[in-house]
């Protein structure tokens, strides 16, 4: 949500921001739009100032015994009680109307986001490991030997449809195990609190973490109004919506394993092969909220912590820099981590951490209470994959893929399996 004031004062630092993004000159409707809101405002409360005063003099006038001027008082008040309920509901439409096109105007870029079209404009700031070296043509993870069996998209197809996957045996324990050895790491390394939040949300908390209501299409919604989430991110950042947060509370730093849910819609034909991308995935996800001269700080811990996990685990990966046209509509800055998958031979996008700036809580109004005793500010929220589940199972299976087409498992991972870090062509860990 943009702050219309600010958009007042400087509309050309407002414009110049956006133009980045590709948006030209979106406050000159704004603020005209504004214009009209604030004219309908004080009109109403004229006509109300005038209806107040002259319902004062219709008692005068009738102790005076001036029937003529009691009857034309009486009909002036009529005429302004009119004339404000009819201002107000101008005032009212014109507000919901200025409010909804602020909200589906995306965030600002910050000035150190690299300008582009898409995701070939994006900027690589590190690299770590090297690609294992393989003596024989890599699969895809579908594709081995020790993994086809236990990753079952024809039955999921028939439960619930295309982009479904159903995962058995020793690859579901695997999955099973990442997601535990990510959530532990957080928790017991990197500080966060785990919270075990609902997967069920209502408008509000959609709204309030920039889902809504411009992607509502990308999101599933049940028949009775709430919405599965596409990330914890919502549940777990909407826990300070319209809460004033003492600022010796921050920074709060929190982290969740769900199920996430996600239509997918225009994604139709991009990655229909393996699990790669699908409608229900699970996510272990961090979230931050801050103080806003922390923010930045925030989001260069929150991208260590995820990078330290594919570290741990031994994936080669790269991070980028999103560009103005590859960034996502909340955010003001986002590093993507893409891990390196042999099956594809490519970088593929394994977690992404952003910072919405005040921009998420506005929308909540999310405030904190400085220490000094001053004025309640907006608090500064963040959000990041650490990690994406599947998409790092995926990683794993394919770097640790073998000729014979059985899996070395990462060393990290041994306490989670009972020590066995072979995935066996049969299917079976040892």
């Amino acid at each position: 949500m943009h702050d219309i004031r600010a958009i007042r004062e400087n509309p050309a630092a407002f414009d110049a921001a956006l133009s980045r993004r590709g948006i030209e000159n979106a406050s000159s409707s704004l603020l005209k739009l504004d214009e009209e809101r604030r004219a309908a405002i004080l009109a109403a409360e004229t006509a109300q100032s005038e209806q107040k005063k002259a319902a004062k003099e219709v008692g005068a006038a009738k102790a005076k015994g001036d029937e003529a001027e009691f009857e034309r008082l009486r009909a002036l008040v009529g005429e302004k009680k009119a004339e404000v309920a009819d201002m107000q509901t101008k005032a009212k439409e014109l507000d919901e109307k200025l409010q909804y096109e602020l909200a589906v105007i995306p965030n600002l870029p910050y000035d150190d986001v690299p300008l582009g079209a898409d995701e070939d404009d994006n900027v690589e700031i590190r690299k770590w490991g090297t690609p294992p070296t393989l003596d024989f043509d890599a699969k895809e993870h579908f594709e081995l030997t020790s993994v086809a069996a236990s990753m079952d998209f024809e039955t999921a197809a028939k439960t619930s449809g295309s982009r479904f996957v159903m995962l058995k045996g020793a690859v579901a324990r695997i999955h099973r195990a990442l997601a535990q050895f990510m959530i532990d790491t957080h928790v017991d390394e990197n500080g966060l609190q785990e919270v075990n939040s609902p997967v069920l949300v209502r408008d509000d908390a959609m709204y309030g973490t920039d889902k809504l209501p411009k992607f509502g299409e990308d999101s599933y919604q049940t028949t009775n109004g709430w919405w599965l989430v596409p990330t914890s991110e919502v549940p777990l950042t909407y826990t300070v919506a319209g809460d004033i947060v003492e600022e010796s509370a921050l920074p709060i730093r929190m982290t969740a394993h769900t199920l996430c849910f996600r239509s997918e819609a225009g994604s139709a034909g991009k990655d229909t092969s393996g699990m790669l991308r699908q409608h229900q995935f699970e996510k272990v996800e961090m979230v931050s909220i801050t103080h806003p001269s922390q923010s930045d700080a925030e989001q260069q811990r929150m991208l260590d912590c995820a990078q330290g996990i594919l570290e741990t685990l031994g994936i080669p990966y790269r991070t980028v820099t999103l560009c103005t046209g590859d960034m996502g509509f909340g955010a003001r800055r986002t590093y993507d981590i893409e891990a390196w998958l042999p099956g594809q031979n490519a970088y593929r996008e394994i977690s992404s951490v952003s910072t919405t700036g005040d921009f998420q809580a506005r929308r909540m109004n999310a405030r904190f209470r400085p220490a000094d005793g001053g004025k309640p500010e907006f608090l500064h929220t963040l959000n990041g994959s650490g990690l994406a589940v599947g998409r790092c199972l995926i990683a794993v299976l394919e770097n640790g893929q073998q000729a014979d087409g059985s899996v070395k498992l990462p060393e990290a991972l041994g306490p989670y399996l009972g020590g066995k870090l072979t995935l066996n062509v049969d299917g079976t860990l040892s």
